[in-house]
């Protein structure tokens, strides 16, 4: 039996990067981007927003969360992850992106460089299987 969990996405960041570590030393961002769809119903063209969280990790994220701000727009690749949790007694549940590669599209809030700089690639860092760790990294 196959299996595939890949994503492909082109957004906007909806707010600025959050870069943390994790207890081990691992950097991990975490940002939303807003990928739009227009569509035509009749005559009139319409829009769709999706709003999504990403999840980037290693020196990925270290560059994510230098180069990034809210509004830049970027390509990015990764997989679907599926979090539960409970709150006050209540099942709570996400899906969002862990992006193994993100290109940079516009230029970020650091200004230099070229406008497609990639960020890195997860071959990058040490330990360039923490995005497939699913623990909370806080």
């Amino acid at each position: 039996m196959a299996n595939l969990n890949k994503v492909m996405l082109i957004g906007n960041l909806t707010r600025d990067p959050e870069l943390k570590y994790t207890p081990n030393g691992t950097a991990v961002t975490e940002f939303g981007i807003a990928v739009n769809r227009n569509y035509k119903q009749g005559d009139e063209w319409k829009k769709d927003v999706c709003y999504i969280d990403i999840t980037v990790w290693g020196r990925q994220a270290v560059n994510c969360g230098e180069y990034l701000s809210k509004g830049s727009q970027v390509f990015l690749e990764g997989r679907l992850r599926y979090n539960t949790w409970e709150v006050e007694g209540k099942k709570r549940s996400k899906l969002d992106v862990v992006a193994d590669n993100v290109l940079f599209l516009t230029r970020g809030k650091g200004g230099s460089g070229d406008s497609s700089y990639s960020g890195g690639s997860q071959n990058d860092f040490e330990g360039s299987n923490a995005p497939y760790n699913d623990e909370a990294p806080f």
